[in-house]
C-alpha cells in the first residue's frame, strides 16, 4: 500500500501535466471543429442566397460569424417583401434544398464535447489536492500511522508540486476557455437562426408539392 501512495503521489504532477497537455489538444481539435461547421454553414447559405438582387457580398476573409447573419438578413428581408415574387419564388426553389442538407444544423456532438472540455477544467483543481492528500496520505503510511512532522516535510514537495500544476492548468485552460466560449456560442446561436429562418421560409413562402405553384406566386 505504500508503495502505490509512493507512486500515486509522485505521478500526480506528471498525470496532470498530460491531462492539460491532451486538454489543450482538445480545444484545438475544437476549434477547428468549429471553423469547419461555420464554413458548411456560410457555404449553404451562398448557395441558398446566390442570385438575389440586393445579396450581401462581403469580404471572404471576414468574420464567419457576421457572413451568416448578412446571409440571414438577406433571407429575411426577402420574406419581408411580399411583391418581389421572382426572389420569393428562387428562395421557394431552394429551400427544400437547403432544408434536405441538414447535417450542417446537426450540433449535439460539437456542443457535448465543448461542454465536456469546459466542465472538465474544474477538475484540474481538485486531481492538485488529491495529489497533495496522496503525498501526505504516503508519509503516514510509510510510518504505520506515526510520521514525525520532519518526514511530512521530506513529502511536502510532491504536494506542492501537485497543487502548483493543478492550478496552473486550470488558470491557463480557463483563460484559453474564455477566448474561445463567445465564438462557440455565437455559432449555437447561427445554427439556432438558420433553423428559424429556414422554418419561416418554408411557411410564409407556402411550400407546396413539386410543380404547384405556391399562393401569391401564380401569374
Amino acid at each position: 500500500m505504500t508503495d502505490l501512495l509512493d507512486r500515486l503521489s509522485g505521478l500526480s504532477t506528471t498525470v496532470i501535466a498530460a491531462a492539460a497537455a491532451v486538454h489543450l489538444a482538445s480545444f484545438l481539435l475544437l476549434w477547428v471543429w468549429f471553423r469547419r461547421d461555420s464554413r458548411v454553414i456560410t457555404a449553404s447559405l451562398d448557395r441558398f442566397t446566390r442570385g438575389l438582387k440586393h445579396r450581401s457580398v462581403l469580404d471572404a476573409t471576414g468574420s464567419l460569424g457576421d457572413q451568416i447573419e448578412a446571409f440571414l438578413a438577406d433571407v429575411n428581408e426577402v420574406l419581408a417583401s411580399p411583391h418581389a415574387s421572382d426572389e420569393r419564388r428562387l428562395l421557394r426553389d431552394r429551400v427544400n434544398i437547403l432544408d434536405e442538407r441538414r447535417g450542417y444544423l446537426n450540433a449535439l456532438p460539437f456542443e457535448t464535447a465543448y461542454n465536456v472540455a469546459r466542465t472538465m477544467v474544474e477538475a484540474y483543481p481538485l486531481a492538485g489536492v488529491l495529489g497533495t492528500i496522496l503525498a501526505i496520505g504516503a508519509a503516514l503510511a510509510s510510518s504505520e500511522g506515526t510520521a514525525s512532522v520532519g518526514q511530512i516535510v521530506s513529502r511536502f514537495g510532491d504536494a506542492i508540486w501537485s497543487t502548483f500544476a493543478g492550478l496552473i492548468a486550470a488558470i491557463l485552460l480557463m483563460f484559453l476557455n474564455s477566448l474561445l466560449e463567445p465564438k462557440f456560442a455565437r455559432l449555437a446561436e447561427n445554427r439556432a437562426h438558420v433553423r428559424e429562418t429556414v422554418a419561416r421560409a418554408k411557411r410564409e413562402l407556402a411550400l407546396a408539392p413539386s410543380g404547384v405553384a405556391a399562393p401569391g406566386d401564380a401569374r
